[in-house]
């Protein structure tokens, strides 16, 4: 894929910013941060190449291989500008996709109101048709019906078409054939088939699905396909590959036909970072906390691996809960993800509550701060008031905030509405948007039935490391590691994640009838169906194949991931089975429930490139003996203390220049080029071996003297 001697790049597009990262053997890595340019995300991405190619004195030509990760696919979902997109389905069932599913998300509010569907009702098409559960034909299909939906695709500039009939998972003739008809007709539309993105039992999911990959593939298709072009226009002729929110790499080719699967690809990165610094670290227990400019992400890693899942929601329009989304079956690696950035919007409700997003001011116009036009306030105002930033080094020193202006944002649209003075209200907007974030922890972690008081963080994004310690602090958690490169960390991910790709089946099979043979060939099937894809991305022999089965108890509504062992399966195996489900199910649960029958709905396998540690760049500080000289301040700035709600003098440090073991006191500020760690006055940073800044709970004050 790319050879030993070259470089590799990897782009990730924030809704604020745009981050390059270069990784060249034996040298430093090299970073950008720009402004994300929403009309045409490629040009910060072209010029962002352009500056680090050029501060490492290299030629588009040196480079290996280009990793990106985008979250163009979840806007165009969230604010609802993608293709006009027409759904084909079978007679009788077109309001599935509005119906949905009996689940409340909120018990006792009789006006929920669930996300509008992405296609409206007419252009929800029937078509006569009818497969039975096992994929045998009822009906067959009415080609007619076929043609008639071509005058309503016409009337209404369809651009993109769904096709998703009544379990065409199990055999997908007639999807196959109404894309034959379509395409003959129509050669310039965008064909989805439910049958291709989510070949999964559950009509409502596999719709939603398809129906969402139809909305973005034309606005992504046209969008990589012309990043690509700019790019060998600019003398880039390496290997391009796309970063999935399941945390593996997969092709160009893939990715167009398949955008849906780069839903979370940017978060997806900044968890893969997480879990290799856990895994140097020896911390099998981490929260991750991946806070940008518009979002902030956090994440469950247990056994250096984060909890992964084959659903997702986007958008939870409810308060975050769980059910208020529009959910899509894809591999993905499970976080919560919410509305608080740097760039999300303050305001006073009428109920005289500070509020904080999930509104963000974005890259245009931005905060106040940025002199952009921007005159609403945002976290990144509330962070300079209290001192979080060092103004003049903030984004590598690419452009100067100004202070004044966030004060003048704050105090009209918070201070003087709630008659505070304007450090007071910056001081209320931090912690509501720290609060925010430590609630959404709180309700992940229980989601899972885990804690989060005994684990330690890992902080990156642009955000997080201004806002770790007092998160840490609400949470009770006791350490908190930046690594280096914090600010870029989704990119840094990227580096690091394995060409990889996921194949689903569902095949409904008791396992007291489980037949080996015909198990045996399905994984066959999608073992074919992985390899066809990562080889495109890889030529390596080292690869990892897992299996799971999707298993419940017979009669229950939902199902479980187990883990299976390799194959080829035997008649012995239903056992193994057994057992690996009770293993399972008792994790979960506590408790087996004895005497009722075993049920698997899907299956899945998965091929990922095995990669090795992530050593591959040089520390991105210089080489500083361990126990060198005390660190070095390079001046001090007021730093507001939220615990005893005062400013008091912070130190400035710059990272590249602490030596491995130093020792920094909070209060501090330790600044470098894309973000800043503040070190509270309840903690203490060290740097380890690898470059990661630690930073530690001091003890509490009335137990020092017993030290």
């Amino acid at each position: 894929m790319t050879g030993p001697d070259k470089a590799r790049l990897a782009v990730d597009i924030g809704g604020t910013f745009t981050d390059i990262v270069l990784e060249r053997p034996g040298a430093p890595r090299l970073t950008a941060k720009l402004l994300t340019t929403h009309q045409q995300p490629g040009e910060a991405v072209l010029a962002g190449i352009r500056d680090v190619l050029r501060r490492a004195e290299l030629q588009p030509a040196d480079l290996g291989l280009i990793i990106h990760g985008t979250t163009l696919a979840t806007n165009a979902l969230i604010e609802r500008r993608g293709a006009v997109t027409a759904l084909l389905t079978t007679e009788g069932h077109r309001d599935a996709l509005e119906m949905a599913h009996e689940d409340r998300f909120e018990q006792y509010d009789i006006m929920i109101d669930r996300p509008a569907p992405l296609v409206p009702r007419y252009l929800r098409l029937p078509v006569r048709e009818r497969l039975d559960r096992n994929g045998g034909i009822r009906i067959p299909l009415d080609e007619a019906s076929v043609e008639a939906a071509l005058p309503v695709l016409d009337e209404n500039a369809v651009e993109s078409v769904a096709i998703g009939y009544l379990h065409a998972f199990v055999n997908p003739e007639h999807e196959q054939r109404t894309a034959e008809l379509l395409r003959a007709a129509r050669p310039d539309l965008s064909i989805t088939l439910a049958s291709e993105v989510c070949p999964e039992i559950r009509e409502f999911e596999r719709l939603s699905t398809a129906c969402a990959n139809a909305y973005v593939r034309p606005l992504m298709a046209r969008y990589l396909e012309r990043l690509a072009q700019q790019l060998a226009e600019l003398g880039i002729r390496c290997p391009f590959l796309l970063m999935t929110s399941g945390g593996g790499l997969t092709t160009l080719e893939t990715a167009s036909r398949f955008p849906i699967r780069l839903v979370e690809s940017g978060p997806a990165g900044g968890a893969i970072l997480a879990r290799e610094v856990a895994r140097q670290a020896g911390m099998d227990r981490v929260l991750s906390f991946d806070m940008g400019g518009t979002t902030a992400k956090l994440c469950l890693i247990d056994g250096f691996e984060p909890l992964t899942s084959r659903s997702f929601e986007v958008d939870r329009v409810y308060r975050f809960k769980k059910g208020s989304g529009l959910p899509v079956r894809i591999p993905v690696i499970e976080m919560v993800e919410i509305g608080a950035g740097g760039g999300s919007i303050a305001r006073v409700d009428s109920l005289k509550r500070i509020q904080v997003g999930p509104e963000s001011a974005g890259s245009e116009p931005g905060p106040a701060a940025y002199g952009r036009g921007g005159e609403r306030p945002a976290v990144t105002d509330a962070d300079l008031c209290l001192g979080r930033v060092v103004k003049d080094r903030f984004a590598g020193g690419a452009f100067a905030l100004d202070a004044g202006a966030s004060e003048r944002a704050i105090q009209a649209d918070v201070a003087d509405p709630l008659e505070l003075d304007t450090r007071t209200a910056a001081h209320g907007i931090a912690e509501v948007v720290d609060e925010n974030m430590a609630a959404a922890a709180r309700a992940h972690a229980a989601e899972f039935g885990l804690d989060i008081g005994s684990r330690d963080m890992i902080a990156f994004g642009g955000a997080a490391p201004l806002h770790a310690a007092r998160l840490g602090e609400k949470l009770g958690v006791r350490r908190i590691i930046v690594p280096a490169q914090a600010g870029v960390g989704s990119a840094v991910g990227f580096l690091l994640a394995p060409v990889a790709y996921e194949v689903v089946r569902s095949r409904q099979q008791h396992l007291e009838q489980l037949e080996p043979e015909r198990l045996n060939e399905l994984f066959d099937e999608m073992r074919e169906e992985a390899l066809a894809v990562v080889r495109q991305g890889t030529a390596s022999e080292a690869l990892v194949e897992t299996r799971h089965a999707y298993m419940r108890y017979v009669g229950q509504g939902h199902e479980i991931a187990v883990p299976l062992p390799e194959g080829p399966y035997r008649e012995s195996d239903r056992e193994v089975f057994r057992e690996a489900f009770a293993d399972a199910y008792r994790a979960l649960y506590g408790r087996t429930i004895a005497g009722v029958g075993i049920e698997a709905l899907s299956w899945t396998l998965s091929i990922a490139e095995k990669t090795p540690a992530a050593e591959k760049a040089a520390p991105d500080r210089p080489a500083r003996s361990r126990g060198g000289s005390e660190p070095v301040a390079h001046g001090e700035q007021p730093l507001w203390d939220p615990e005893r709600l005062r400013a008091d003098t912070a130190a400035v440090y710059l990272r590249g220049e602490l030596a491995a073991d130093c020792r920094i006191s909070g209060p501090a500020l330790i600044t470098e080029d894309q973000t800043t760690t503040v070190v509270s006055a309840g903690f203490v940073a060290t740097v380890d071996a690898g470059g990661n800044l630690i930073l530690e709970r001091k003890p509490a004050q009335g137990n020092e003297d017993h030290d």
